[in-house]
């Protein structure tokens, strides 16, 4: 399974963003942001939850957890 870091860079590249658009949106540095998809920190709870609602995909499959991105109600 992929890792977060893994994941992260997939789904930024999907919508065609940058490390810097991305880092914006959970007002970050973008080293911070850069250090979250190199697998060197791992995003504070509410980043996570904020990144699993702006890809639309579950947090298990953000962390890695489960291959499946949809939600369960």
């Amino acid at each position: 399974m992929a890792t977060l870091g893994e994941r992260l860079r997939s789904l930024r590249k999907e919508k065609r963003m940058t490390q810097s658009e991305l880092a914006g949106l959970l007002e970050q540095s973008v080293r911070a942001y850069q250090y979250y998809e190199s697998g060197q920190h791992v995003p504070e709870f509410p980043n996570l939850i904020a990144l699993a609602d702006f890809y639309d995909v579950s947090l298990d499959y953000l962390v890695g957890r489960s291959e499946t991105r949809e939600r369960q109600p």
